[in-house]
């Protein structure tokens, strides 16, 4: 094994090779393009045989930051047939686009912890950095060891980055709305530290976060409980006396959009209710457009009469999730990572999201072909079109329509 290099950060190889990407284009379709789908997409997202009808999202699926992501990942292969590669934790959100990485070869790293595996590598190999980004001490270490670097991070990630290292820079507080074990949370904290790790930063996930903090900001409060409260989402030192001066909103972006816009107007009346003011208080909307086109889709769907919905996607993708979270205000939801899940419309195996587990429901209505049903089909943005396209083929099956009779239609 060679040693690690100490010279300056070594230059970035570029995989997008035009005869490289048409090899890969081709291998990414074999693996997740689905005609079925694009067929019901140009027929304005509705498929009919019989007393059977599905409705697709006018948004779904794979957004280009993801695609590009799946990409560079199969192009990496091909331009180091022979070498090690990484990756750091998972791509993106789909356990069936990450068994495919699995089975090229490429070896997934822990995300969580700068363990031993780390110390292990050399400049020989080559590391992926998922959609997600990664925390910069991660960075530093692959570096460190001297590794190729092919960073898939999303641009909309990116563009977090660039705001919350902008509040650090001017003494601002970043307050994150998101999951503080996520992997994007943790790598745009990283970044809220600012280029000389002086920089603060708070996550809060719910709003009953949000308004402990605001009450904190109005009328002060006991500092341990606030620290014990969020001792996990805060940068080392926090101090909500300090901190909390001056503040500035972020997100992971695949939240919830409208939650989101409902922490950044509690957290601007708390400022304004305390300074008389909100000059000590910014904000920048970094949802990502995918996330919000998906939600939007979602929404508009919804004033369509159906009876229930299949959400499809990775059991721990934030942005499927949140579409889960609006549709079953509306009416039936099951979250499920594909067809599979579908037994039998008296046998679903679906995610709980109050729960956080894999439950069994039984959907009564359906039992009887004779019924008319009407199903709704979206994805989060992790989730490719091959396993939608299965999820369809078993919910017409389950109505005793074949794939046959579903290609004619």
């Amino acid at each position: 094994m060679s040693k690690p290099t100490n010279e300056a950060k070594r230059e970035r190889v570029n995989v997008r090779r035009p005869e490289v990407m048409e090899r890969v284009a081709a291998e990414v379709a074999a693996h997740f393009h689905s005609s079925i789908v694009g067929r019901i997409r140009e027929a304005g997202g509705r498929i009919s045989v019989g007393n059977t009808t599905v409705l697709l999202a006018g948004q779904f699926g794979f957004c280009y930051g993801v695609e590009r992501a799946i990409d560079l990942a199969y192009a990496t292969r091909r331009v180091f047939p022979e070498q090690r590669i990484f990756l750091i934790g998972e791509i993106i959100h789909n356990p069936d686009v990450n068994r495919h990485l699995r089975e090229m070869g490429i070896v997934s790293l822990p995300w969580k912890d700068l363990t031993g595996d780390y110390d292990q590598l050399s400049s020989d190999d080559v590391v992926i950095v998922p959609a997600f980004g990664a925390p910069t001490h991660f960075m530093q270490k692959i570096e460190e060891r001297g590794c190729q670097v092919i960073d898939t991070t999303c641009g909309d990630v990116m563009k977090v980055w660039r705001r919350v290292r902008g509040y650090a820079k001017d003494g601002i507080t970043s307050i994150i709305h998101g999951k503080a074990g996520h992997e994007e949370t943790r790598a745009t904290a990283s970044r809220a530290l600012g280029d000389d790790g002086t920089g603060r930063y708070l996550v809060v996930l719910t709003l009953a976060d949000v308004d402990f903090v605001c009450d904190y900001i109005l009328n002060g409060g006991n500092k341990e409980d606030f620290l014990k409260r969020f001792e996990d989402s805060c940068s080392p030192g926090f101090d909500p006396d300090r901190d909390l001066a001056k503040v500035g909103i972020a997100n992971q972006t695949t939240m919830l959009k409208s939650e989101t816009e409902e922490i950044q107007r509690r957290v601007r009346a708390a400022i304004t209710g305390r300074d008389g003011n909100d000059a000590a208080f910014q904000m920048f909307d970094t949802i990502c457009g995918a996330t919000q086109e998906r939600q939007d889709a979602l929404f508009e769907m919804l004033s369509h009469p159906m009876d229930l919905m299949v959400v499809v996607g990775g059991y721990n993708s934030s942005n499927t999730a949140h579409l889960v979270e609006i549709a079953e205000q509306k009416l039936p939801t099951f979250f499920v990572r594909g067809a599979a899940c579908i037994e039998s419309f008296e046998h679903i195996i679906h995610y709980d999201l109050h729960s956080q587990q894999e439950v069994v429901s039984e959907y009564a209505a359906a039992f009887s072909r004779e019924t008319p049903l009407n199903i709704g089909i979206t994805a989060g943005a992790s989730c490719p079109n091959n396993l939608i396209e299965e999820t369809i083929y078993k919910l017409f099956e389950l109505r005793g329509v074949s794939r046959e009779q579903l290609a004619s239609a």
